[in-house]
């Protein structure tokens, strides 16, 4: 199976922050950025997987760093970062936009791990993937750390 670009996989979505979606201080739920991360993790793994179904296999690390609000754009871009034999390590990056003031931040940062499905129900290889720019050299270089701290959090006794 040939590998695909990175930049292949990479979507951005454009959701704005209504007040349904914000808790009592109007500040967005943070559920409900988990929810807009799993589902660009999915286009994501679908885009480079060539496949209509994958699964979370898991959330790895979510970090909210800033809070969005009332009326602020969020803006999500993602990228598979590493592929196994099946499964898809997915980089999901959230800034905020006022409008009004064009004030930027950084919210949210999160990684996730997608399996391709086949017609079968089951795990489906997926092609490698090919870093091309510094940025995708450096996910693509630094993902068997984060694959290793998976592997040590799955072994942790319950």
């Amino acid at each position: 199976m040939d590998a695909r670009p990175m930049k292949e996989s990479r979507t951005i979505q454009t959701k704005l922050v209504l007040p349904p979606d914000t808790n009592h201080m109007n500040s967005i739920f943070g559920g409900k950025v988990l929810a807009y991360i799993d589902e660009i993790a999915g286009i994501t793994a679908m885009k480079h997987a060539r496949r209509q179904v994958v699964v979370t296999a898991s959330i790895d690390s979510v970090d909210f760093l800033s809070s969005a609000r009332v009326g602020d754009v969020l803006e999500l871009e993602a990228n598979v970062t590493s592929t196994g034999r099946t499964s898809m390590e997915v980089y999901v990056r959230v800034k905020s936009k006022n409008l009004q003031t064009g004030e930027e931040k950084l919210t949210t940062e999160s990684f996730l791990t997608m399996v391709a499905m086949g017609d079968d129900g089951k795990p489906t290889p997926v092609p490698p993937v090919l870093p091309e720019s510094e940025g995708e050299k450096r996910f693509f270089e630094t993902a068997p750390a984060r694959r290793e701290h998976r592997k040590m959090r799955v072994k942790t006794p319950r």
